[in-house]
């Protein structure tokens, strides 16, 4: 496939031209194909919505998952659309069933929102929350697995990681610290916000019990969009968040396609009443417009900005990489260490309203972070644009 024009299509998304939004890690935008989707399903659902939720819906929404199916390399079966990572991971955290007394092994760099949900879940098991470091500059997959190994111990119940640190963009061997948990029988749950799209995830390779991700970053659908992946077996290990139709169902064809568009086990854990499904029918459209792109012509137009990132920012004397440079253990999220004596709230201010720049800035105990998104819409410009942000920032 040749490589296509990036400037058309930049301008095939919705970008507001007055901004420059390196956070796709937060968010991305949407290409105005998907806007339109969303937005057709959306007055449907407006004009009629006993029609289109009990007829229109269910057709729409087995190919929806198929799709997404197919793209993860995952068994439909077993994939259940939420509404982002927060959602699906709560829903294991809080219906899981774990021994006591015990322990929930955690990084030492997960997102602050997980790190609480694991407390609530340990309160209520009668379990411990311990983390273990992540090599501060790893420089192989192994030597992460090897860390995650020497922190096993008969107590740890459950391994919780981050297949993508949102903090460093440090990618973690997900394959590899799955297979080690599940050789000492334990449990893994993965936060797989940043991975869909920016990495190509195979999530049967993986071998997780609990796998949750986001479509609304790097896949660029809609706020929304998310889905929970279960590993064989695991489905029957947790329960709805909400009880409704669905509910009750036979065993025998749990997991037959139903009149829903669903299973009948799946529907028990997407059905919470009265939502707006159409980020979820969106996702195909979001899908096909990389496709059209090229997968490949994609991944390495962000290789190219992350090193692009690198350099560029690397020139400034008072920033440090946080993020490897080794291959296999970075994708498109870079970070840097900011000089300790600046105020967070401030640089963020400074960032957005007076240079109109996205780009979050992190912090953890030890550092303070900027982290820089690029997605293949980004360009070299807007990367110069925030090192001349922060030359001034960092000189006031």
């Amino acid at each position: 496939m040749p490589d296509p024009c990036w400037t058309a299509a930049r301008q095939a998304m919705l970008l507001d031209p007055n901004a420059i939004n390196l956070n796709t890690g937060s968010f991305g935008p949407l290409p105005r194909c998907v806007f339109e989707r969303v937005t057709e399903l959306r007055r449907r659902l407006a004009e009629e919505p006993m029609d289109f939720l009990l007829r229109d819906f269910p057709a729409l929404l087995a190919p929806a998952r198929q799709r997404l199916a197919d793209f993860l390399r995952a068994d439909p079966r077993r994939l259940a659309f939420t509404a982002n990572v927060t959602a699906g991971i709560n829903l294991v955290a809080a219906s899981l069933r774990l021994a006591s007394p015990g322990e929930l092994l955690l990084s030492d760099h997960e997102y602050g929102a997980m790190v609480w949900c694991w407390e609530r879940a340990a309160q209520r098991l009668g379990l411990t929350i311990r983390t273990f470091p992540l090599p501060h500059d790893a420089q192989s997959a192994e030597e992460i697995a090897a860390a995650a190994r020497a922190a096993f111990t008969a107590r740890t119940r459950l391994l919780f990681f981050s297949h993508v640190v949102s903090s460093t963009g440090l990618v973690l061997p997900a394959r590899e610290l799955c297979a080690a948990a599940r050789e000492r029988g334990i449990l893994t749950a993965v936060d797989g916000a940043h991975a869909a799209a920016m990495l190509p995830v195979d999530l049967d390779a993986v071998g997780a019990d609990f796998y949750a991700g986001n479509c609304h970053k790097w896949l660029l659908a809609p706020t929304g969009s998310g889905f929970l992946y279960f590993g064989p077996g695991a489905t029957e290990r947790v329960q709805p968040m909400q009880t409704s139709w669905g509910w009750h169902y036979a065993s025998s064809t749990a997991d037959e396609p139903d009149e829903y568009g669903s299973t009948p086990r799946l529907r028990s854990f997407e059905f919470e009443g009265t939502r707006d499904p159409c980020p979820w029918l969106s996702v195909p459209t979001a899908i096909d417009f990389q496709q059209k792109l090229g997968w490949e012509n994609v991944r390495q137009r962000i290789a190219e900005l992350a090193q692009f990132v690198r350099q560029r920012m690397g020139q400034e004397g008072s920033l440090r990489l946080a993020t490897p440079s080794t291959k296999g253990l970075h994708g498109a999220l870079t970070a840097f260490e900011l000089p300790p004596r600046l105020q967070p709230k401030a640089v963020r201010d400074a960032l957005w309203h007076k240079f109109r720049i996205e780009a979050p800035i992190i912090e953890r105990a030890d550092r303070l972070l900027i982290r820089v998104s690029t997605h293949f819409y980004n360009t070299e410009a807007e990367v110069d644009a925030l090192a001349a942000a922060l030359r001034v920032i960092l000189a006031d």
